[in-house]
């Protein structure tokens, strides 16, 4: 376990250790696929299983299948935080930024600087990402029963972490909305995005954290995409959990 600024708790074999050997170059995927990997999360998340205050926030699309195995073990209710990444131009995997409900607009200012993007450029993106984001709002509103989130303690899951900006727009998203305390939780976060996420949460808990960042489907033997049709079958199931009172 290592304490930076806030708790972040990693389970890899080192514990978060700086000193401990680098990961092997090459190695096979440490999940076979998503649904495995938010098991493995459940197991760890198990402490809040009794709590009644909690609620699991997945970012669609990739983070409900983990969110839902999450929800589904601690008995807690399942909302979402809509987020777009903002991709660079060119290279649609490299956040430039990410924009979440509620106006939310965050920037990876190194980002932004190496590849040289223009306030205007980065406004027409976050434009058209910001269509698909009202879209995946509304498909959502319709899946899943208001579920109140003010004063309470949130857990906010995706199913990796490369950038760290969409985390960063869904934490600005729920303090918007008045929540008390929130947790990140992901599979697979790099040492540095956590500690740069540590000023932004109340605690994080991460499965696997690499030495450095690398593609989250990288992780992953088995990476489909999640379809809407996906996020609206999980959604219907976790509204029929049974909820802790």
């Amino acid at each position: 376990m290592e304490h930076i600024n806030k708790e972040v708790i990693c389970m890899d074999a080192d514990q978060g250790s700086d000193d401990a050997p680098r990961e092997p170059a090459i190695a096979a995927p440490p999940f076979l696929n998503r649904h495995e990997a938010g098991r493995a999360l459940a197991r760890v998340l198990r402490p809040y299983e009794l709590d009644s205050d909690i609620v699991v926030i997945a970012l669609p699309s990739g983070g409900v299948p983990i969110a839902y195995a999450v929800a589904r073990a601690l008995h807690a209710p399942l909302g979402v935080c809509v987020v777009r990444k903002l991709g660079v131009p060119g290279h649609p995997d490299l956040a430039m930024g990410a924009i979440a409900s509620g106006d939310i607009c965050v920037m990876n200012p190194g980002i932004l600087e190496q590849f040289r993007i223009t306030r205007e450029v980065f406004d027409q993106v976050a434009q058209i990402q910001a269509a698909e984001l009202r879209r995946r709002e509304f498909a959502c509103r319709i899946e899943l029963p208001s579920i109140p989130i003010a004063g309470r303690t949130v857990i906010v899951v995706d199913d990796g972490v490369a950038t760290g900006a969409s985390m960063r727009a869904a934490t600005a998203s729920m303090r918007q909305q008045g929540v008390q305390r929130i947790m990140l939780a992901t599979p697979l976060c790099a040492q540095s995005i956590c500690r740069a996420l540590s000023a932004q949460a109340d605690r994080i808990y991460c499965l696997r954290r690499p030495e450095s960042a690398r593609p989250i489907s990288e992780s992953y033997e088995q990476f489909p995409l999640v379809t809407d049709d996906d996020v609206r079958h999980l959604l219907r199931r976790a509204a029929a959990i049974p909820l802790h009172t």
